[in-house]
């Protein structure tokens, strides 16, 4: 007979005290990630998308465009998303508990991340209300966007970004993502 195995639930704490070494370790809603370090097609996807987003970002007073190290927590959860566009603290020595919710959170999936991005990841970013989630699909060449009360949109040339309070939206040409 088969035996109930059972899922060890973390805390922030015990993953705080991992190893400085070399992966990424996140927490969702109980479930430690650990991450290995990514490619380098994985960090030029970003770097094309940095370069896209920072003009815009800045001319619409969006924020700041920030990577990997800066966390978005949630419900004692702690996520490093690949990418994510919000405001800055008001206090520069605020916790993480209280940094402003992103407007855009991306995601740049692989073989290993590709089930938590779509599942986990996506469930923990519209609980937190996220304005936008792309999930950016290089083996694909696709951006599927993400909004809460929306059908995920799956993107195969273009994605149109317009948060609250822009005037015009910002497109991003996915063979500029790509390359």
């Amino acid at each position: 007979m088969p035996m109930a195995t059972t899922r060890k639930v973390w805390t922030l704490e015990e993953v705080h005290s991992l190893p400085d070494d070399g992966n990424k370790y996140e927490l969702a809603r109980g479930e430690l990630f650990v991450t290995p370090p990514p490619t380098d097609e994985h960090e030029t996807i970003l770097a094309r998308l940095t370069r896209l987003l920072d003009a815009f970002v800045a001319a619409n007073g969006l924020g700041f465009v920030y990577h990997p190290r800066a966390v978005l927590r949630f419900e004692g959860s702690e996520v490093e998303p690949d990418l994510m566009v919000r405001k800055p603290q008001a206090r520069p020595d605020a916790s993480w508990d209280s940094a402003p919710v992103p407007t855009l959170v991306v995601e740049v999936v692989s073989a290993s991340t590709r089930r938590r991005d779509h599942e986990q990841k996506k469930s923990l970013y519209l609980d937190a209300a996220v304005g936008e989630y792309w999930i950016v699909d290089p083996s694909r060449r696709t951006i599927t966007v993400v909004r809460c009360g929306d059908a995920d949109r799956v993107e195969r040339e273009r994605v149109s970004w317009m948060p609250l309070g822009v005037s015009s939206a910002l497109i991003v040409q996915l063979a500029d993502v790509f390359g």
